[in-house]
């Protein structure tokens, strides 16, 4: 075993003796003969990329925690604020879904913003905004007040569900893109279960504290991300479209397990972004693009932005924020016992989020979504028929719960995670921040719409009514999983693109990326 020295840029003469120029740079590659020291330096370094990105991936997903939180803390702070400030319950509605309504601008804004800062410094962003609303809604004396705190934290909000799933999906292998990028979901789910954990813990408060100190608690993972901040690193493909190429090899480096890895993902980075093309995208707007897209771009906005919206309009945050309201109905009295129940909701939530990590780099997204999507669906029925026919009874209650539970186990393994996934790693690069947002202000829309009209359209047609006309939309959310959602796992984002083309584009794309591969050539 020895060292042999490497001079970069030096020129060596025919005697052996290097002549090398100032500011040459002097590598030791260590040489040995032993595979079993060279098996456990690899090991070594795949361990130490896996950590790497796993950390990275969990930083990211903090901002998801907070919009969790709020929705789960929400459901059972409602009752409390109703009763401090004695709000209508048309002002309960507006209170509940302005978050979603809100946080459309933080979507819209959020792919421009990391477009421009970067990803890493949207993700600090969204977390200062939050917090500035979460701190306003704590200290609110009034209605008014409450609904300027909400507004603040629906824009931070809309900003960190837009860019998690993005930053992952960037700096992710495809080996575990899927599990990765599941993350945000993963920490909503941790998110709404702290919520309810927070409304049984606070709730024997007094009513004008109680309700304050639940939602106060909610500002601590905005300290956390501050210090992420200084841990993560930028994303590579935004690095390579900014052309700062350096930058973007030095992280490639620390989440590939190869320096020759590191490399050829550069290339295909570089071409991706149209770099060694360059002139080919500057005339021709994002924005354009995305609103008179090409067929390929058409399927993949139907794709990215149907499954947002059906992730939504299946009434997921209704089960979420009125939990407490379903089971009254079913027949549960008393606030301890309704809050109670709705934590079970949310220890099933976030069990399954938690099998769906497991399974969605190994089953695929499309399996996995027909399950959930079925699931639902199933639960859906069940919750209304018990609505409807067993109210007050025990085995009304016992199902009731069941069929909550039960929706929301489905909505975890698959429909709420998966919806982030796609949404993150269907869309070519210099689209996907852009055309993200956009699907996050669909998922956005959708979910204010139904969290604000809930309370009134029950009324109309009964809870159970409701919940059937969910049921039926789950069916509708089967037939769309089953004709517009290709499968993807395993796939690098570059293959994804191919995945939406045609014969025609295909053959258009082999003429480019040889006009590219000679250009490269050349240069």
């Amino acid at each position: 075993m020895g060292l042999v020295e490497v001079q970069e840029n030096g020129n060596g003469n025919g005697d052996g003796i290097s002549e090398i120029p100032l500011g040459t740079k002097t590598k030791y590659i260590k040489m040995t003969s032993d595979p079993v020291e060279e098996d456990e330096v690899l090991q070594s370094r795949k361990y130490e990329t896996k950590k790497y990105i796993f950390a990275c991936a969990v930083f990211a997903s903090l901002n998801s925690v907070l919009l969790g939180y709020d929705v789960g803390v929400m459901s059972g702070a409602i009752i409390f604020i109703q009763e401090d400030l004695k709000i209508s319950e048309v002002q309960q509605e507006v209170l509940v879904g302005i978050l979603s309504i809100i946080s459309l601008l933080g979507s819209l804004a959020g792919g421009k913003t990391s477009d421009a800062i970067g990803r890493k410094w949207t993700i600090g962003l969204a977390a200062v905004i939050f917090q500035t609303g979460g701190a306003v809604m704590a200290l609110a004396p009034s209605f008014k007040v409450l609904m300027i705190g909400r507004l603040m934290a629906g824009v931070g909000i809309g900003f960190g569900v837009m860019i998690a799933p993005v930053y992952i999906a960037e700096i992710s292998p495809a080996i575990a893109r899927g599990s990765l990028t599941s993350f945000p979901e993963i920490f909503i789910n941790f998110g709404i279960l702290l919520g309810y954990i927070s409304n049984y813990a606070f709730s024997r408060l007094p009513s004008h504290i109680n309700w304050r100190i639940m939602l106060g608690v909610g500002l601590i993972p905005s300290l956390v991300i501050a210090i992420a901040l200084f841990v993560i690193p930028e994303s590579p493909r935004w690095l390579v479209v900014q052309n700062r190429i350096e930058e973007a090899r030095a992280v490639l480096l620390k989440i590939n397990e190869s320096e020759k890895e590191a490399e050829e993902k550069l290339q295909e980075i570089q071409v991706a972004a149209g770099s060694a093309n360059a002139d080919k995208y500057e005339p021709k707007a994002v924005w354009k693009e995305i609103l008179c897209p090409t067929p390929p771009v058409r399927r993949m906005l139907i794709t990215g932005c149907g499954i947002q919206c059906f992730q939504q309009i299946t009434g997921i945050d209704t089960t979420v924020y009125y939990s407490p309201t379903i089971f009254k109905n079913a027949g549960i009295t008393g606030n301890s016992e309704l809050l109670a129940a709705t934590v079970a909701v949310g220890f099933t939530k976030t069990l399954f989020i938690l099998i769906a990590i497991f399974l969605i780099d190994k089953l695929g997204r499309k399996p996995l979504l027909y399950v959930s999507t079925i699931g639902m669906t199933v639960c859906l029925f069940s919750l209304s028929l018990s609505l409807a026919f067993l109210s007050h009874a025990k085995v009304g209650i016992a199902l009731a719960i069941l069929a909550v539970c039960g929706n929301v186990a489905s909505f975890s393994v698959g429909l709420g995670p998966i919806c982030w996934v796609l949404s993150s790693e269907i869309f070519p690069l210099r689209l996907r921040a852009q055309a993200s947002a956009l699907g996050a202000v669909g998922s956005r829309v959708s979910s204010g719409a139904i969290s604000m009209s809930f309370l009134s359209v029950s009324r109309a047609i009964t809870v159970a009514g409701t919940f059937f006309v969910f049921g039926i939309v789950s069916c509708c959310a089967v037939a769309f999983v089953h004709y517009c959602v290709p499968e993807t796992r395993g796939k690098t984002l570059e293959e994804i693109e191919v995945l939406f083309k045609d014969e025609d584009d295909l053959q258009e794309s082999e003429v480019e990326m040889g006009d590219v591969e000679r250009l490269m050539q050349k240069s």
